[in-house]
């Protein structure tokens, strides 16, 4: 069974930067599209941003585009989200998630994707 299990998240002030890594365990991520997503308090679980299984692909909801970086590390088993430039909205629990199935392009649905994390909380506030 896969277990994914995300780190990197905690308070941070407008304008900083987190790194959040995402680790795999009973599984490999190698061949497989990984997403973030994101639940805001109050708010439904949304798509952040997501990368193909080989890498080379991604993309972002455009709320993070320019500010958030997607990569993996297929060597490692991990897949990273770089925040830069944070904002108050950005302020969420944050989940990665495997796709269903290899060697596919990513994807912005839910559906898609087969394990997820248990999330990691990134507080942005002055």
């Amino acid at each position: 069974q896969v277990q994914l299990v995300e780190s990197g998240g905690g308070l941070v002030h407008p304008g900083g930067s987190l790194r959040l890594s995402c680790a795999a365990s009973g599984g490999t991520l190698g061949s497989y599209a990984m997403g973030w997503f994101r639940q805001a308090p109050g708010k439904e679980r949304v798509f952040v941003a997501n990368i193909g299984w080989n890498g080379i692909t991604t993309s972002y909801t455009g709320s993070v585009k320019g500010r958030f970086t997607i990569s993996r590390d297929n060597a490692k088993n991990t897949v990273y989200l770089q925040m830069n430039s944070l904002k108050h909205d950005d302020t969420a629990v944050y989940y990665c998630a495997r796709g269903k199935l290899p060697f596919r392009s990513g994807s912005l649905r839910e559906d898609d994707y087969a394990y997820w994390g248990q999330g990691t909380r990134v507080t942005v506030s002055s």
